[in-house]
């Protein structure tokens, strides 16, 4: 299974990234080491979307709080970036699709990523990340 992240990402052209205590989505808690996982910088921080593909080197469950009822599950991840985004995809490129129910790439990204515009990381579909490749 593939996964992408959204985060703050201050330096889009580093080779290792570390993302301490990230909140999952649909699937995100089950990333361990050796998937693949594509970077979004999130718009919300000023970024600009996807950046870069890499790899998990590290993945670790963040213990659950104690006394807090509902939590979402959080995981560190370190990531080795293994290419860099030639083509942009953001926010604006993945608004039109609305339709949650078109089975399109486009519509899961905006749908995971944007619905609820939180920082986060989620599983993809195959067909999400042959998508996503067609970028790199």
């Amino acid at each position: 299974m593939a996964f992408a992240i959204k985060a703050e990402i201050r330096d889009p052209r580093a080779r290792t990234f570390a993302f301490p205590a990230q909140k999952t989505m649909y699937d995100g808690k089950h990333i361990k080491a050796g998937d693949a996982i594509f970077l979004f910088a999130s718009e919300n921080e000023g970024g600009q979307g996807l950046i870069a593909r890499g790899v998990v080197t590290s993945a670790e469950a963040v213990a659950k709080k104690r006394g807090i009822a509902r939590q979402t599950p959080r995981v560190s991840i370190t990531v080795r970036s293994t290419a860099l985004a030639k083509r942009p995809l953001g926010r604006s490129d993945l608004k039109p699709f609305a339709d949650w129910k078109d089975g399109r790439p486009e519509t899961e990204l905006n749908f995971k990523f944007y619905r609820q515009a939180t920082n986060k990381i989620v599983g993809l579909s195959e067909d999400a990340a042959a998508f996503l490749g067609t970028f790199f």
